[in-house]
């Protein structure tokens, strides 16, 4: 509409100043003549005449052209149009299928957003919403089909592609995979935020705690993790770094190891108590005896006080001699009072024995120290108590199941 008023507003106003003109050329005694020839042609018009039919010729031509130029454009005009409405469609279904799969109707959702990402500016985010979808539902052969489809339409986006990849074999369990996935963008990214989180928690996922350990310094470089998460992070490779040496048996290198434990990682709590657990179960409780001593001392911890009272230690008489040390800190500690039991019963003081077994007996009732109690008993023929002592032991089992 504004370009026909465009066009017909310096129309309207030239047709108005000819108007004008013509009416002042005729009102001259002289208005002139013009006279055109061409070999024994010739053409003869007043003035006026002739600048009419000049200004006139002239619009004609310039509507005709006009015209001509307007019908040239259509046919692109038209396919700019079905563009626009396919591109507009396809936004549409976009959002339409992003709720579907929301909702849960991911079969629907897939569909919808794979028929219209052709013709969308953003093919790549129909291809892998629908790749997300056919995951959802079990559709793990569709799953690589449009992933694949989104690489071949978006080449330069392998990274985003890569790591939606593998989000989604992590969500299905395909850790291997996963780990292929990431080790290529690793190579291709190694500062990517999003790639070394997911490389993280793969290696978790495949118990590969040297690979969680080499990664540790770009998590912290380019703040995939909190300063306070590196740091439990650490303490958590190095606690499952032991336990796996411990699995093979090497006293030697879970000390090497042990060596290469930051300061304050080992002050971290709960990590010296994986140190001692796992040295006392390949057999080297000896060798700890001292520093769990010490660790006691310090901090006191039931957990590493349960495993003091199980060393075989070289001396159970001065072992014996400092809890009763630690006795007089925690003089009602049912814990404390049961391994002051186990190790007089060691120590072949029965008497002794018996009294700090039913100290903790009488503090909080526990399943060993009647176990123990009553296998002194046991020992000194007196059948009954001892089956006393089991028999309550074997109600709180049954209590706790």
């Amino acid at each position: 509409m504004k370009k026909l008023l465009y066009f017909l507003a310096p129309f309207l106003g030239v047709i108005v100043a000819i108007f004008f003109a013509y009416q002042w050329m005729t009102g001259l005694e002289n208005p002139g003549y013009v006279i055109i020839g061409m070999g024994h042609w010739s053409l003869e018009k007043t003035l006026v005449d002739f600048t009419m039919q000049l200004v006139i010729g002239f619009f004609i031509l310039y509507v005709l052209f006009r015209l001509l130029g307007w019908l040239y454009r259509i046919p692109g005009q038209l396919k700019r149009r079905g563009i626009n409405i396919k591109f507009n469609r396809s936004q549409e279904a976009l959002i339409a299928g992003l709720v579907d799969s929301a909702e849960g109707n991911f079969e629907r959702a897939e569909n919808v957003l794979i028929k219209h990402a052709p013709h969308s500016g953003a093919p790549l985010i129909h291809y892998l919403s629908a790749a997300r979808a056919a995951q959802a539902r079990g559709a793990l052969d569709k799953r690589d089909e449009y992933l694949q489809q989104a690489a071949n339409k978006a080449p330069d986006s392998s990274v985003v592609i890569g790591l939606t990849q593998a989000e989604l074999h992590l969500s299905g369990k395909e850790f291997e995979q996963a780990l292929n996935t990431l080790t290529q963008l690793h190579s291709i990214d190694p500062a990517h935020a999003g790639v070394l989180k997911l490389l993280h928690q793969t290696y978790q996922h495949l118990g590969d705690w040297e690979g969680v350990q080499k990664l540790i310094p770009s998590l912290h470089k380019n703040k995939v993790l909190m300063e306070a998460e590196v740091k439990l992070l650490e303490a958590e490779v190095f606690c499952e770094l032991l336990k796996q040496t411990a699995e093979q048996g090497d006293v030697e290198k879970i000390e090497l190891l042990w060596a290469e434990v930051p300061k304050y990682i080992k002050n971290m709590h709960g990590v010296l108590t994986v140190y001692f657990t796992v040295m006392f179960n390949v057999g080297a409780g000896a060798k700890i005896e001292n520093e769990l001593t010490k660790t006691l001392s310090l901090n006191w911890d039931e957990n590493l006080l349960k495993l003091y009272g199980d060393i075989p230690s070289n001396d159970v008489e001065k072992q014996r001699k400092m809890a009763e040390l630690w006795l007089q800190f925690h003089p009602e500690n049912a814990l404390l009072l049961t391994v002051l039991g186990k190790l007089s019963s060691k120590c072949n003081d029965v008497e002794k024995a018996k009294t700090y077994l039913t100290q903790s007996i009488t503090a909080m009732p526990t399943v060993q120290a009647y176990q123990l109690l009553g296998d002194l008993m046991s020992e000194q023929g007196d059948k009954d108590s001892a089956n006393q002592c089991y028999k309550h032991g074997l109600a709180l089992v049954l209590a706790a199941s």
